[in-house]
């Protein structure tokens, strides 16, 4: 396996929570800072967050070295589009992708290490999470993939080629994926079951 990046999809609006869930702080750290530690501790190299409604504060949080931060004006329009910017950023420097999000709280490092290195024992194009009987993100897209994820309607996200391409996957279990953060609810049980 050759140089991995991540692109961590950061740029929604967080619309059903309220708040940006980026922003939102879970053992001592906001969600966007936690999967930014985590990506750049499993060696991804380079870590790229796609930032849109709340960009600014964003920045102001990841502020200092580490991740490359991308505007995505078009984050309206859907996911798609946030990794189509964010793999443009990254697409002639590396040799996979991880695809990451900011509200599974529970990816760590060692989980993305996993990832890759059952990409390098495998030799499978898409290496993704095994979580709820599905397969989802985080995922480990190589470079034949890219093509696909950077022609992907607006509106769709990478579950959608996961399934296109579930011939030519891996799954790797880890059900604390299934733990997301979407609306008060959920962080109100994250906080009660888990700080």
């Amino acid at each position: 396996m050759g140089r991995v990046g991540a692109v961590i999809l950061a740029a929604g609006g967080s619309s059903r929570l309220g708040q940006p869930k980026q922003l939102l702080s879970f053992r001592g750290e906001t969600l966007v800072a936690r999967v930014v530690r985590v990506a750049m501790k499993s060696g991804c190299d380079p870590v790229v967050v796609v930032v849109g409604e709340n960009g600014n504060q964003i920045r102001t949080v990841l502020e200092g070295p580490g991740p490359t931060i991308v505007e995505n004006a078009e984050w309206p329009r859907g996911i798609g589009t946030s990794i189509h910017c964010g793999l443009l950023a990254c697409a002639d420097r590396i040799d996979a992708v991880v695809l990451l999000t900011c509200d599974q709280p529970f990816v760590d490092a060692a989980h993305i290490s996993k990832l890759i290195a059952t990409q390098a024992t495998t030799g499978k194009a898409v290496v993704a999470s095994a979580y709820a009987q599905t397969l989802g993100v985080p995922a480990l897209f190589d470079r034949t993939c890219f093509d696909a994820l950077l022609a992907l309607p607006p509106d769709a996200g990478a579950k959608s080629l996961i399934s296109a391409r579930s011939k030519d996957a891996a799954a790797v279990a880890f059900e604390e994926a299934a733990i997301d953060i979407d609306t008060p609810a959920d962080f109100e049980r994250l906080i009660a079951e888990r700080e």
